[in-house]
């Protein structure tokens, strides 16, 4: 079965090591040895079961996006394994624009992180972004979660899918980066996917599939949050966790395809 990690990070190779530093810097995580380069990503991919990687990256001013947009656009179109996410920024003034723009060149869906762009992820201005993503139907991969901030608080998320019903959305982090069971509290009966990138190593493995199986197999996917970490090494851990072939194939695969709303093979 193809095998997606639907969560990496790249860069372009000339800010590759700066961007992956500052990463590294804002979770105070050594980051030397994961070089958030397409081409380490690759090389990391290597002997792994993984076929397909979602890459992003996070506009964290709005005269950045386009540009990100066209690397994400340029780097997918050279490697039919890559699905590609276009970044956009609060501030930036033609947001329906720029989404046409960028779904033209192929890019499936929106990745946000509301931390490092230092804004509430249901602040006003995020808004006609969220209702530009529902009517075209694109998925959004939010970053939720941090116990040092309150923009990608649980409760903020649970507020947007109820104003937007129809918008697809990949709460990152089972929902809650460092507030795990907060994040459980809030999104556990709602219809959003989850992913379990930069969380297995510390919520360990049982607490991991009791939070898999809190939240619906039907809702998980796997994720490695490269550069973060080893997409190979978070790869064999989550095939680890015991879940049945049927379960396995919705989390590795069939939850991307009805995430990304495209056939993956």
């Amino acid at each position: 079965m193809p095998i997606v990690d639907m969560h990496a990070h790249v860069y372009p190779d000339k800010i590759a090591d700066k961007a992956t530093q500052s990463v590294g810097q804002f979770y105070n995580i050594p980051m030397q040895a994961l070089l958030g380069s397409v081409g380490n990503l690759r090389k990391k991919r290597e002997e792994t079961p993984i076929t397909h990687s979602v890459v992003c990256s996070v506009a964290v001013k709005p005269q950045t996006v386009s540009s990100i947009n066209d690397f994400i656009a340029a780097t997918c179109a050279a490697d039919d394994t890559l699905l590609g996410l276009a970044a956009m920024h609060q501030d930036f003034i033609d947001v329906e624009v720029e989404l046409d723009r960028a779904m033209g060149l192929g890019l499936h869906g929106v990745k946000l992180h509301p931390d490092t762009q230092g804004v509430n992820m249901d602040d006003p201005r995020f808004m006609r972004l969220y209702e530009a993503c529902e009517k075209r139907g694109l998925p959004l991969l939010i970053h939720c979660g941090d116990y040092r901030y309150d923009y990608s608080h649980p409760r903020r998320l649970k507020r947007i899918l109820h104003e937007f019903p129809q918008l697809t959305v990949c709460a990152a982090h089972f929902g809650g980066w460092s507030v795990y069971d907060l994040a459980l509290e809030f999104l556990e009966d709602e219809r959003c996917f989850l992913d379990v990138s930069s969380s297995m190593r510390y919520l360990g493995l049982r607490r991991t599939r009791e939070l898999i199986e809190d939240y619906g197999t039907d809702r998980l996917m796997f994720g490695s949050d490269f550069p973060m970490w080893n997409p190979g090494e978070e790869c064999e851990t989550f095939l680890s966790l015991g879940f049945s072939k049927a379960d396995f194939e919705r989390m590795c695969w069939r939850n991307a395809e009805r995430w990304l709303g495209i056939d993956i093979k």
